[in-house]
């Protein structure tokens, strides 16, 4: 039963120890290895077994999670051990491209291990708390197999045998999300250069974010259907809003770095006759 239910962590940074942490708290019997020593003593106090060889660290479990830096780190530290890990299950949980995602489900599969890849989007507190969210891609037999395990770090989702899928998805969440603080970052600068506060700023970007939000799905709705058709709020229509919102910037000394890549994303609309469409056209701009 022990064997069952055990599990290697391999890296132990923040994320690291917070899933081994979980794990822990969830009745697994957890090995952790990290390439630098000195990491985890809280989680050894709390029955973590702690190795400093990887190849004993593999071996100690049929399921490993790796959680590293990046895509070269995950393949610098398991290429040596590709053979002590054949017959195993991998979860990786390092953030990776999809491209990157996909080639390591190819070395997986040709080194006889079954692999299932992660997009974590929670920071590393919210792991295994309310709300905590694990997006899934890769082998289903280990998603099926472990999914119990996988939902004391969160909820557990998953998108298919393309291992690529769960980053993808991922990614795209957190352009979302970035593309959110970038703009209110940009909107407290300006606000401060008119003598407001950024908590005052930040109270009602709060409000008209959430209403914004609302619209999402009808966004979603006509990027889906190709259709951008519409009688307001086209392309053309918020182009003076950005423009005036560069000057605006310009004039307060400030850096308009941020949305001028919209502006001539919208520019090169209008130039190719687009303008009377919806904004969400914007996409097939992008690509």
């Amino acid at each position: 039963m022990a064997r069952e239910t055990s599990v290697t962590v391999l890296g132990l940074g923040s994320m690291g120890r917070a899933v081994a942490s979980a794990l822990l708290v969830g009745g697994r019997t957890v090995t952790v290895w990290n390439r630098t020593p000195g990491r985890g003593n809280e989680l050894v106090a709390a029955g973590a077994h702690s190795v400093s060889d990887i190849a004993e660290a593999v071996v100690a479990s049929p399921v490993v999670i790796v959680i590293l830096l990046d895509h070269a780190s995950v393949h610098a530290t398991l290429d040596p051990v590709a053979k002590s890990l054949a017959g195993r299950q991998l979860l990786n949980l390092t953030s990776t491209t999809p491209e990157e995602a996909r080639e390591l489900a190819s070395w997986a599969d040709s080194h006889g291990i079954d692999l299932l890849d992660g997009g974590i989007m929670v920071p590393p507190h919210l792991i295994g708390a309310p709300g905590a969210s694990i997006l899934y891609s890769g082998s289903r037999t280990v998603f099926d197999a472990h999914r119990a395990m996988l939902e004391l770090l969160g909820s557990a989702d998953y998108f298919g045998a393309d291992a690529g899928v769960a980053s993808a998805y991922d990614f795209a969440l957190l352009s979302a999300m970035y593309g959110m603080f970038g703009g209110f970052f940009h909107g407290a600068a300006l606000a401060r250069s008119a003598g407001l506060s950024a908590r005052q700023y930040s109270e009602r970007a709060a409000a008209l974010l959430t209403a914004m939000a609302q619209s999402l799905s009808a966004h979603g709705d006509l990027i889906d259907t190709g259709d951008y058709r519409t009688d307001s709020q086209n392309i053309a229509l918020h182009k003076p809003a950005v423009d005036a919102i560069l000057r605006a910037t310009i004039d307060a000394g400030l850096a308009p770095d941020l949305l001028s890549p919209l502006r001539t994303l919208i520019d090169r609309q209008i130039v190719t006759g687009h303008g009377g469409l919806a904004l969400s056209r914007t996409v097939e701009e992008i690509g």
